[in-house]
């Protein structure tokens, strides 16, 4: 078993748990306050890839083990014997970590954080890359980036410039101040609070319908806000009609209106 201080080095640094459609990924580096190393950031990738083509994965959770969401980039890991790498190397390494927040971005089903405590960093990044937010009162939000002299990655510019405005985003990256999960749900961080020992029931209560939701329309839902971030009204106005049209043909639109004749909930196929 893990404590909340150490893992044994035969354990995995993910571990995945599939609950019906539901997929929960955790990052189990606990005695490091799940720190993303190379080997963490090439496994969360590869969970996160197979997900997003998963046909039998209707929402993803992701979240930390022990006392932390994740604290960022593992400072203290080093590159081992051999040459350092060129510039072009380190870009093409940080884009590739950077993929599994896209993914998490636009994976066509939805993604929810579980900030079990503290998420800096990278960390941050990962959870603001998720299409919601739920914190336990005891989390910690902060970029961190600039105290250890770094820029940003993972998209953390975009995700908070998206999320809170530019001015606030500015205001992170540059201060790096430390926030509560009050403050982060009143300024649009997270979307939820939840007591410590409520947070996985509830994450769980919330996730469960989308896991088990009509797939085709969620799948047309995320299409149509991604492209509300970036793209323009007419863009936008063409993808609700074609995803409209789409969901209109499936069988789980059908299903919606004969439980709703028959006054029962809806058993959605994903078809």
């Amino acid at each position: 078993m893990n404590t909340p201080e150490s893992t044994m080095p035969d354990e995995p640094v993910l571990t995945t748990e599939r609950d019906g459609r539901l997929l929960v990924l955790t990052l189990n580096r606990p005695g490091r306050l799940n720190a993303l190393t190379p080997e963490l950031h090439a496994r969360l990738h590869e969970a996160v890839a197979a997900a997003a083509q998963d046909p039998d994965v209707g929402a993803l959770i992701l979240t930390g083990a022990g006392r932390a969401f994740c604290s960022g980039g593992d400072m203290g890991t080093g590159r081992g014997a051999g040459p350092a790498p060129t510039l072009e190397q380190r870009a093409d390494e940080l884009r590739q970590h950077s993929d599994t927040a896209r993914l998490l971005h636009t994976m066509p089903k939805p993604t929810i954080a579980m900030l079990n405590g503290t998420a800096a960093g990278a960390g941050l990044a990962l959870a603001l890359a998720c299409d919601l937010r739920i914190a336990s009162r005891q989390a910690v939000l902060t970029t961190s980036y600039v105290k250890v002299a770094l820029s940003g990655d993972l998209g953390i510019s975009f995700f908070l410039t998206a999320l809170v405005g530019s001015a606030k985003a500015r205001e992170l990256l540059f201060l790096s101040d430390k926030l509560d999960a009050t403050e982060a749900l009143r300024i649009g961080l997270v979307n939820r609070i939840e007591e410590p020992d409520a947070l996985v029931g509830a994450t769980r209560a919330m996730a469960r319908p989308l896991a088990d939701g009509p797939a085709i329309a969620l799948r047309y839902i995320k299409r149509n806000l991604g492209l509300a971030e970036r793209g323009s009204l007419d863009q936008v106005l063409d993808s609700e009609a074609y995803g409209m049209a789409r969901c209109g043909r499936t069988q789980d639109v059908k299903e919606a209106a004969a439980a709703f004749r028959d006054k029962r909930p809806p058993v959605f196929k994903g078809q």
